[in-house]
């Protein structure tokens, strides 16, 4: 193994572990930013017992979020200084923006918000929790436009054997960067409305706090089911974008490995990428594919073999990946509209709770698995078409990079199984603790 395989292999462990805190820091802030202001309005103190208890986990996730998210900026640096160098004016300025534009307001009013529930007023101390949530939230726009950039690259020179920023409104302006954003939002946001509402089943299935956790599971349920339809319609939107700018990963998304006009969409394949070919192909429905990636049945959809071997990402995991994350997107509206059915009537539908209880992790992988689509999807490229990934890679001993990656996978693991536990921990005690300590 060199240092580039290494590299990569941090890199994407970082990332993936990463993931797993933030979609739940984006949408939490805002469904408690919710709660609070239904407190301000109202006075209804379980609106503000419900904030602070939905606020002590999201404190939790946030802070191994940051900590996290910190060590993947000083990669760039340690494992892949060549990309620095190249693209440095671009990405990095837009990740400059983020931490002073974004991370500082967030990281400032996080800590008011924690410290002052008794020092403002409750419209004030609503007010603390809306800039945390909008700075989150503008946090992500930052880092998705910056990634953007590397799967599109815009607004850009090359000069002196660098690339160089010429048009900043190129780059926060393109398509493909607000499709990215809105999609990977609306991920988020399923995630978050479907953890508040496996959290209340459980407790509703054991009848306890039944006021507190039904009004949760509500505000869960609308959050999850407006997102989740989003997500189905937008994907199919942003399908058509990577057909537009990144034909080679739609074709490694399909398994298509032939050119072909009225391109037909299979209900079950199995790729066989030694042969290049699929090794199964089940349920052809002629001119669909072609139909979902440029709204016409007659267009032409470049298969694998179109493009040189070296130019190919990697057919089995992006196809695989991509199909998990679309079985699931298509699972949640379902679950979503049947809490929504139910959502006057949860004590009586215990499958229901069942259901939405053991269902917590779902979100989580269909993340994990769209961005495994996004970023494997993108190889062999570090830039799309610009620069190859092993182009990027630091010139740096292997054995280097191995202490790291694995200091790496020993802190993380402890890291996570100390958020998970105290997470899980603090969700089953419940609120009366909160009530207790407040």
């Amino acid at each position: 193994m060199d240092a580039l395989f290494l590299s990569r292999l941090q890199f994407a462990a970082a990332t993936y572990f990463h993931f797993l805190f933030v979609p739940l820091t984006l949408g939490l802030s805002i469904l408690i930013a919710v709660m609070e202001t239904k407190f301000a309005r109202s006075g209804d103190d379980e609106y503000q017992r419900m904030a602070k208890f939905w606020g002590k986990i999201f404190l939790i996730n946030f802070a191994v979020g940051v900590v996290t998210g910190i060590t993947l900026e000083f990669q760039f640096g340690t494992n892949w200084s060549r990309y620095s160098r190249y693209v440095g004016d671009i990405f990095g300025s837009l990740l400059a923006i983020e931490a002073t534009a974004a991370f500082f307001l967030e990281s400032t009013f996080i800590a008011v918000w924690a410290l002052t529930w008794n020092r403002l007023s409750a419209k004030a101390h609503a007010v603390t929790i809306w800039l945390v949530a909008f700075a989150s939230n503008l946090s992500a726009v930052w880092i998705l436009t910056a990634n953007a950039w590397m799967h599109h690259p815009v607004g850009y020179t090359l000069r002196g054997g660098r690339a160089e920023l010429t048009d900043f409104l190129a780059v926060v302006t393109q398509p493909f960067a607000w499709h990215t954003i809105l999609h990977t939002l609306s991920g988020a946001y399923i995630l978050s409305g479907m953890f508040v509402m496996g959290v209340s089943a459980y407790h509703l299935l054991r009848r306890q706090h039944v006021s507190f956790f039904s009004r949760s599971f509500r505000m869960g349920t609308v959050m999850a089911l407006i997102f989740s339809v989003v997500a189905v319609v937008h994907g199919h939107v942003q399908g058509s974008e990577v057909a537009r700018v990144q034909p080679s990963k739609l074709a490694a998304m399909e398994s298509l490995w032939e050119t072909k006009q009225r391109a037909p969409q299979y209900l079950l394949v199995i790729p066989d990428e030694k042969r290049e070919r699929n090794r199964l192909e089940l349920g052809a429905l002629p001119g669909v594919l072609s139909l979902l990636a440029y709204h016409d049945v007659n267009a032409t959809v470049r298969g694998l073999k179109d493009f040189p071997k070296e130019d190919r990402p990697p057919v089995t995991l992006t196809f695989l990946a991509f199909r998990l994350m679309i079985g699931l997107g298509f699972l949640f509206p379902v679950l979503a509209l049947w809490a929504w059915w139910k959502r006057h009537r949860l004590l009586e539908s215990p499958r229901l709770l069942k259901v939405m209880l053991y269902s917590i992790p779902l979100p989580y992988l269909a993340c994990q698995a769209g961005w495994t689509v996004t970023e494997v999807g993108r190889q062999p490229w570090v830039v799309y078409g610009v620069m190859r990934t092993s182009d990027a890679v630091s010139p740096i001993a292997a054995s280097q990079v191995a202490v790291s990656l694995t200091a790496f996978i020993v802190v993380y693991s402890l890291l996570g199984l100390v958020a998970f536990v105290l997470m899980a921990r603090y969700a089953k005690r419940g609120p009366a603790m909160e009530t207790a300590q407040s």
